[in-house]
């Protein structure tokens, strides 16, 4: 029992950690929240090779503390433009499709969280993925629908693109709630990185053992996890603690605020 009281008391410190840290930003007003790009994405003026790049960033305003929102951003070859693909439950309020698609900066902050780089691909192997990725656009099941919790939101969209673009090895973090809702309610799955499997039920109970992912566990939904691959261990509300995925993503951001009039 007291293992039991030590875990909830466990559970309820991490949130409030994040608070007090200040990753998470409470009070938020997305109409004035900052949007502007994060300098993370190569400039598509100065770069002719086709690439892909999925992003995370912590949800709007109190949703931040439980998950991120992800989003896939494409640039064919010599393409002047990158065209952002995700999903967006206010839509579906509005009697719009939940998922669209639309030239855009690709790594522009989320209402004012800065994103995190999780996945880069460039030249043919981007090229090739792009295709396999447009294709996945189309396909993908719950185009009209979103739940917050627990899914389908944007995160089981960027689950189910990863699952048909094994070329992204993509590895969605532990914070990304409804990635591991079931599409067409099947139990067993590829995971997203197309490098282990996945076994839920609905989303809500279940584990994934890949060699992207490493080992993770789900508990109605807040996941917990160890990545050997690049070794972190994975926990609800706050992520990653150890080596990140793309060590470069800070120091791309910090460049990018130094140079910010």
């Amino acid at each position: 029992m007291w293992i039991f009281k030590w875990f909830l008391l466990f559970l309820v410190a991490l949130p409030v950690l994040m608070v007090v840290s200040g990753r998470i930003l409470l009070g938020q007003d997305y109409r004035t929240a900052n949007r502007d790009s994060a300098g993370i994405a190569p400039d598509p003026k100065l770069t002719p090779e086709a690439v892909v790049e999925v992003y995370a960033a912590r949800a709007l305003d109190w949703r931040g503390i439980f998950a991120v929102h992800t989003w896939i951003a494409i640039k064919p070859e010599s393409a002047a433009t990158y065209t952002v693909h995700q999903v967006v439950g206010w839509r579906v309020r509005r009697g719009l499709a939940a998922l669209f698609s639309e030239s855009g900066i690709p790594d522009r902050n989320w209402f004012g969280s800065r994103p995190e780089l999780l996945a880069d691909v460039r030249g043919a192997e981007a090229a090739r993925a792009i295709e396999k990725i447009l294709k996945a656009v189309e396909t993908y099941p719950y185009a009209n629908e979103y739940r917050l919790w627990p899914g389908p939101n944007s995160n089981t969209f960027t689950a189910y693109i990863a699952r048909q673009v094994p070329e992204l090895k993509l590895q969605l973090p532990v914070t990304a709630i409804g990635k591991d809702f079931p599409i067409d309610g099947m139990p067993l799955e590829r995971a997203a990185s197309g490098t282990g499997i996945q076994l839920t039920i609905y989303g809500l109970l279940g584990v994934i053992v890949g060699i992207e992912e490493g080992l993770e566990v789900n508990l109605a939904g807040l996941s917990f996890g160890l990545d050997i691959k690049h070794p972190a261990l994975k926990l609800p509300f706050i992520g990653r603690l150890g080596f990140p995925l793309f060590p470069k993503t800070e120091e791309t951001i910090r460049r990018s605020e130094e140079t910010t009039p």
